[in-house]
């Protein structure tokens, strides 16, 4: 179930023109390629894991940094990709009351959720900043022997969630100059 269609679709929302509309546009090109890439990192995923998998069953070979890198993958796959789920308002919702509600209250309920889920991501944005701050000044890496950066999966977190920040503020936006208008 989706939260509630974008209304005329995504790609009205950046067909018009100003500030607004451009930022609309480069953000639905940024969430196009990195969509691209979150689906090689899918893969690369995969194959990591059924490498480690058969590595470890057939040549009972010591894996130690595959499952961290198909986690870090996962992790920026997931985050990065979180902004172009929001811009097609494909994250789950309950839609009990859409059918019900008269268009202008949905037009509300829609904003008040967007105000509401900006303010959660942008404090979860910020939380992933500094703990991305911290694990780069102070050398953090985990605790297996392959000891990858913990800055990597936060930094992917943090860009993921300011992206979605920026969808989201972009929604809004958005959706108050739409309620401006006749």
């Amino acid at each position: 179930m989706m939260h509630a269609p974008a209304p005329g679709g995504p790609d009205a929302i950046a067909s018009g023109h100003g500030v607004t509309s451009a930022l609309a546009r480069g953000l639905a090109f940024l969430n196009g390629v990195i969509l691209v890439v979150a689906a090689l990192a899918l893969v690369a995923a995969c194959c990591i894991l059924s490498y480690s998998v058969i590595s470890r069953g057939l040549f009972n070979a010591a894996t130690y940094w595959q499952d961290e890198a198909a986690v870090f993958l996962l992790v920026g796959a997931t985050f990065l990709t979180a902004a172009f789920v929001q811009g097609q308002r494909g994250h789950i919702g309950i839609e009990a009351f859409t059918g019900l509600l008269p268009p202008a209250v949905n037009r509300l309920r829609l904003l008040l959720v967007d105000v509401a889920s900006l303010a959660f991501c942008g404090f979860f944005a910020w939380k992933s900043w500094t703990l991305t701050h911290e694990a780069f000044v102070d050398g953090q890496v985990t605790d297996s022997i392959w000891s990858p950066p913990l800055a990597i999966p936060y930094g992917l977190m943090a860009a993921g969630m300011t992206l979605l920040c920026l969808q989201l503020a972009l929604q809004i936006v958005q959706a108050l100059g739409g309620m401006r208008r006749p």
